[in-house]
């Protein structure tokens, strides 16, 4: 007698929470061959979100369209669908509530929903009926129900309830690098790799050096080549492949008119080294606060759009959404995104100032000040709105700066341009493809994030699009990945970042 699949790996049921179709708009299609129910308040919610021009109310309008595809007619909407993977879409509408005047009611009795008819009496509120519908449908499946919500809180009532509750752990990444980054010390651990000193020699006059016992590393993996005679002296490289090592070729920032900059670590040198290479295209950073990952990344994309190696650069943030975007703030675009990226003006503001020098005076000239009290202020430009110009406003005005949106990111090719992401541990895996996938030829895009900080409700270190950028993409030629262990911003940030 032939043994059913369903007698080994009995079919599942899984009640999809509204978060959970934002943060992936095809995750109802990723449960394999078990049964996927959508409670009708799902698409309630979904609609209030449809006319945002972020990427919440894209998401919520690209769910829209591939539930259109699927329930063509009534009948599949109250029958539900097959899906090429073997398993089955349902619309739910919850036939134990009914709502009379101004109150809901239950209609039809079970354990679990009467229960939350107890603890949660507000039905009213989205998130309770979406319960409800969960505890009836757990009550009357023969194998139960599971509830698939990436609010935490939605999962501790759901358990209080006797449900069983799980966050969305399709695209969920593994990533030691998360924990090591976290650490609270200033530590740097990079892989040191132990070869003979005449070899270490040799590669540091010849600046590229083939171990083939070491192929098995991914390409732009950053290590130390250490003579194994004497482990304190090493030279920094780059696996290029195929056991192909090669020396680091930039470890300083120089801005025409501004600063000089160089690497104050190990890791800041590997990190310049991804940013002023043309074939690596895609960065991706993870560091604590302080480490110089905003400064490093916009010093080194403002010198190569003054080298005219790109044409621009642009710069982002991520913006938690707080109901309303930001086009209902006033003025332009910089003006909107201002607060959001204050940290990256901040560091054109260092980068392109120049270190101010004592100045030497004539004795009778400082005779002359000391006696009429004045102070001569230093010289400001003004721009033709009569304030006073910052000293990047001049980039911005002739095209060579941008500051951008990243709703305002959809839809876009940007050739020849580099692209700066700040926070973007809080980017959803969905937001992050939107991101890279805008790079045209000749482009370069830097994710950089602190995982030890993330505001985002409906992600977390593992599922945040900056691990998995990193992690999808990691062994790509043209991808490379830097940890940054130490900050350099002062000693009292550096301690403070690893004792509070």
């Amino acid at each position: 007698m032939a043994v059913k699949k369903s007698d080994i790996n009995p079919t599942k049921h899984y009640v999809l929470d509204t978060n959970v179709l934002i943060h992936d708009p095809q995750s109802m299609f990723q449960f394999e061959d078990n049964v996927v129910w959508i409670p009708v308040e799902v698409l309630e919610e979904l609609d209030r979100f449809k006319s945002e021009s972020t990427t919440r109310g894209a998401n919520a309008r690209e769910v829209h369209r591939r539930l259109s595809e699927r329930f063509r007619t009534t009948e599949q909407m109250r029958a539900g669908v097959k899906l090429e993977n073997g398993g089955w879409l349902h619309v739910y509408i919850n036939p134990a509530l009914k709502h009379e005047g101004h109150d809901w009611k239950l209609i039809e009795e079970s354990p679990r929903s009467r229960l939350a008819l107890t603890l949660f009496p507000d039905l009213d509120a989205t998130d309770n009926r979406i319960l409800a519908s969960a505890a009836y449908l757990a009550d009357t499946k023969a194998d139960g129900a599971i509830l698939v919500t990436k609010d935490l809180n939605m999962q501790l009532k759901a358990r209080a309830l006797g449900l069983d509750a799980q966050d969305y752990r399709t695209d969920r990444v593994e990533d030691n690098d998360i924990r090591r980054t976290q650490r609270r010390s200033g530590t740097e651990e990079y892989a040191a790799l132990d070869i003979p000193g005449h070899t270490v020699q040799a590669f540091a006059s010849q600046e590229r050096i083939q171990l083939p016992h070491l192929e098995m590393l991914l390409p732009n993996q950053y290590v130390l080549l250490r003579n194994e005679e004497e482990p304190t002296h090493g030279v920094p490289a780059r696996h290029i492949g195929n056991g192909e090592f090669v020396k680091l070729r930039h470890d300083h920032i120089n801005i025409r008119g501004g600063r000089s900059l160089q690497a104050a670590n190990l890791g800041q040198r590997f990190f310049l080294d991804a940013l002023y290479d043309p074939a690596i295209t895609l960065v991706t950073v993870y560091g604590k606060a302080g480490t110089g990952k905003t400064l490093l990344s916009v010093g080194s994309a403002l010198e190569q759009v003054q080298a005219g190696e790109y044409e621009k650069m642009l710069i982002t943030r991520v913006i938690m959404p707080t109901g309303r975007d930001i086009g209902f703030l006033p003025g332009r675009m910089e003006e909107k995104m201002q607060p959001w990226v204050q940290p990256a003006y901040d560091a054109l503001d260092l980068l392109l100032s120049r270190p101010r020098k004592p100045e030497q005076f004539e004795k009778k000239k400082q005779s002359k000040r000391k006696a009429d009290g004045s102070v001569a202020a230093p010289q400001q430009t003004q721009n033709p709105s009569g304030k006073y110009a910052r000293p990047y406003e001049p980039l911005m005005q002739s095209g060579m700066l941008e500051i951008e949106a990243i709703a305002h990111i959809r839809g876009r090719s940007l050739p020849r341009a580099i692209f700066i992401v700040d926070e973007a541990q809080q980017l959803t895996p969905h937001e992050a493809k939107t991101l890279v996938t805008r790079m045209g030829k000749g482009s370069k895009i830097i994710l950089i994030g602190d995982l030890a900080q993330i505001d985002n409700p409906y992600v977390d270190a593992h599922t945040n699009g900056l691990v998995f950028t990193r992690n999808r993409l990691q062994g790509q030629p043209f991808m490379a990945h830097v940890n940054l262990f130490k900050g350099e911003r002062s000693e009292m940030a550096e301690v403070a970042a690893n004792l509070m």
